[in-house]
């Protein structure tokens, strides 16, 4: 009986002296820093955004409005998910990815509060009044785009990035933003958009290019590079270069919803 009480209590003690620090060590490795669990948070939301813009954006980068509102349940989960985020222990990587998903996302959103609709020009403050939740704060589009895109990153790539759920704008790419890909998707997205002879359109003939409205409305942030806007272009267009000396204009932004319905 002795020997029996003898070995309990040894095997008791070597627990206590070897367990109990391993167990701690265990469940320290357990309980994952804010960081990690934002950065984690981020990641699923662009595979979540990535599985829903295949779905329903055609390659032209038009999105099927009719259906997602058909079945709202996968749109309003990343909604949800845009307005929950914490970001504050975010690198400026995943906060860049973050909010151009964001942005993306909450269009189609705003969008499917008012469709069928033929134009976002058709509901007024949609841009600078209607406010939004996005990690916990209530902002506009437009603030969206200045204060968490276009001021911290002084990036006008974004601006080929963001959708305005419009046909004059850049077409929507179907793949989300990663913090580990963003810059990237930003690059491959701007050489995808500047090539387009719809978005960039040149006239051999007349010598002249036709510009997105976008260069003037931003032409701040363009300049900003030191390049000419012409300059900036070419640098994402290949050999389909934009010959020196031709003069450039802008042709009229087209407000039609991109809804691959129409």
């Amino acid at each position: 009986m002795f020997g029996c009480k003898r070995y309990i209590g040894t095997y008791l003690v070597a627990c206590g002296m070897l367990t109990a620090p391993v167990a701690s060590v265990a469940m320290a490795r357990a309980v994952p820093t804010p960081h990690a669990v934002a950065a984690a948070d981020v990641k699923a939301l662009a595979a979540a955004t990535d599985t829903f813009l295949k779905k329903y954006v055609s390659p032209e980068g038009n999105v099927n409005y009719r259906a997602v509102k058909s079945s709202p349940a996968q749109l309003n989960t990343l909604v949800q998910q845009v307005q929950t985020m914490a970001v504050q222990s975010l690198t400026p990587a995943e906060k860049k990815a973050f909010y151009l998903n964001a942005y993306n996302v909450l269009v189609i959103g705003a969008v499917l509060e008012s469709y069928p609709l033929t134009s976002v020009m058709k509901l007024p403050g949609f841009f600078d009044k209607k406010q939004l939740t996005v990690a916990g704060e209530k902002m506009t589009l437009n603030e969206l785009e200045t204060n968490k895109l276009r001021k911290p990153y002084n990036d006008p790539r974004v601006h080929f990035a963001l959708v305005c759920a419009a046909k004059g704008c850049p077409q929507l790419s179907r793949e989300a933003y990663t913090p580990a890909k963003v810059e990237a998707q930003l690059t491959a997205q701007a050489q995808r958009v500047l090539r387009n002879p719809k978005f960039i359109r040149v006239e051999e003939s007349t010598k002249k290019v036709q510009l997105s409205e976008i260069f003037k409305w931003y032409d701040a942030d363009f300049k900003a590079t030191g390049k000419s806007t012409v300059a900036y272009i070419n640098q994402f267009r290949g050999r389909q270069l934009i010959p020196a000396g031709f003069t450039t204009d802008y042709y009229t932004y087209d407000w039609t919803l991109n809804d691959s319905g129409r």
